[in-house]
């Protein structure tokens, strides 16, 4: 998906800054309603009704100037929105009116207060057993593929059609791209790609290289 969310290596957006809330011991939140919103995103996402990668998908199909005019958790709630009407689990209405107009939707799961801790604790954990060998091996010299899918997908478009080179196998995971469309989980051998940062930015960059996970999907080896 090519969409604003993916910026990386863009210009004129200014220096990254560190906010107030990265600082050690200091609160994630800058407003109680970021809170709230993190932890509604959570419980919803406990109801089983989609996957992390397509709420991921959701937030990044905002309209552009949406996206890039809001505040990371204002990014999230709107990207719940979305699933929630989409899902059927709530109108746009009861969502403005803060009420339900109707009965809620049979057999979805819910996250108990008292079950929030350990279901933190126990996380969601995405990698999965190797079903095939791996194709790439570290130090093999690779090309990711020049693609530009109008659907959810981890290759940062900065780098797609760009060489580079295995630094690391990491073993086998679900595929964001597949998943994010409800298609099943696909699990993909992942690798650590390192790029030098003239091949992906010309001679005036200041960078030396940057490293990327891939999946098996995204790469071709490199023309001998």
């Amino acid at each position: 998906m090519n969409a604003a969310h993916d910026m990386g290596g863009m210009q004129a957006f200014g220096p990254v800054e560190i906010d107030a809330c990265d600082a050690p011991g200091a609160s994630p939140f800058h407003a109680e309603w970021e809170r709230r919103v993190l932890a509604v995103t959570l419980a919803m996402g406990a109801t089983g009704q989609w996957n992390i990668d397509t709420s991921r998908a959701a937030r990044e199909s905002l309209p552009p100037a949406q996206y890039l005019g809001s505040s990371y958790y204002e990014i999230w709630f709107e990207g719940l929105k979305k699933l929630l009407m989409a899902k059927g689990l709530a109108s746009a209405d009861e969502i403005a009116s803060g009420r339900s107009h109707c009965a809620a939707k049979p057999n979805v799961r819910v996250l108990k207060a008292a079950d929030v801790s350990a279901a933190l604790l126990r996380g969601a954990p995405v990698e999965r057993p190797a079903t095939s060998p791996a194709r790439f091996a570290v130090g093999d010299e690779v090309r990711t593929k020049l693609m530009n899918p109008p659907t959810h997908t981890r290759l940062p478009r900065y780098c797609r059609g760009k060489p580079g080179r295995i630094v690391a196998v990491r073993g086998t995971h679900v595929f964001p791209d597949e998943n994010a469309l409800g298609h099943g989980e696909h699990p993909q051998w992942l690798y650590t790609v390192r790029f030098d940062a003239k091949a992906l930015w010309g001679p005036d960059t200041t960078a030396s290289s940057v490293c990327v996970d891939c999946w098996e999907p995204y790469l071709d080896a490199a023309r001998a």
